[in-house]
């Protein structure tokens, strides 16, 4: 009896140790890009596609970690994105209020905290040259639950940030100015979540939950971010696909 126990526990504590997750940044900064688009907008799909390409870049989650924050402000023409959310929108707002912008819009994308404009350009995302920028790791055993730490000798107030992220989705728009289309989508902010990381040891860390929507997704992955308290401009970033990999992405 006491073997078939012992066994038992030996079984569950594998798995468990099978099933955990870990994502990590290198020593180098990670570049967050963030696009802020609308369904219900006729210049974003071709951003859009632009984004979707990063899929089979081979320096996603190592060079850069991509985010598509849907805003709410389309959804008055006719057609209610379901992806979108007035957070999203306020986040866009706060960029635009930092940056001296006199409004928002859609397309924009944000790279590491400032306007980028010229991503159409970019073949390649450039790799960073900004040093040591501390190694950020997080790891989870139900892709829920979300246990993130921070190495580095500058141990100021700092903000962990985790975006549970939706890749290989489809919609089928039935009004506004993409009316009739069938759009795709990858790397949807699903969820965001953010703390204040406390100091353990050598280690700044914080554990973040993040809920699933309903909505039925291909494939899912997190991205994990961190800023000086309160404020927006990415310090480092890493992430990762969650579960299993469809097939080509």
């Amino acid at each position: 009896m006491r073997l078939q126990i012992l066994l038992g526990c030996f079984i569950w504590a594998a798995t468990a140790l099978a099933e955990e997750a870990r994502f990590e940044s290198g020593a180098q900064q990670t570049a967050l890009i963030e696009l802020y688009t609308s369904e219900g907008c006729s210049s974003c799909p071709p951003a859009e596609a632009w984004l979707s390409k990063l899929k089979s870049d081979p320096g996603l989650w190592k060079d850069f970690v991509p985010l598509a924050f849907h805003v709410d402000y389309w959804d008055r023409l006719g057609w209610r994105d379901r992806f979108a959310s007035r957070r999203w929108t306020e986040r866009q707002s706060n960029y635009a209020s930092l940056l001296r912008q006199s409004s928002v819009y859609t397309p924009e994308f944000v790279r590491n905290g400032k306007e980028w404009s010229d991503w159409f350009r970019n073949a390649r995302i450039a790799v960073s040259d900004s040093g040591n920028a501390g190694i950020l790791s997080v790891t989870t055993t139900d892709n829920k639950t979300f246990v993130i730490s921070f190495k580095s000798d500058k141990h100021a107030d700092l903000e962990a940030h985790a975006a549970l992220l939706g890749c290989g989705i489809t919609s089928k728009i039935g009004a506004g100015e993409n009316g009739g289309r069938q759009l795709q989508h990858d790397f949807v902010v699903l969820n965001q979540q953010s703390q204040i990381m406390r100091a353990e040891g050598d280690s700044l860390r914080a554990n973040l939950t993040l809920d699933s929507p309903d909505t039925d997704i291909p494939q899912k992955a997190i991205a994990v971010w961190m800023t000086r308290a309160k404020q927006m401009a990415p310090l480092q970033a890493t992430g990762g696909w969650l579960g299993k990999i469809a097939s080509g992405k």
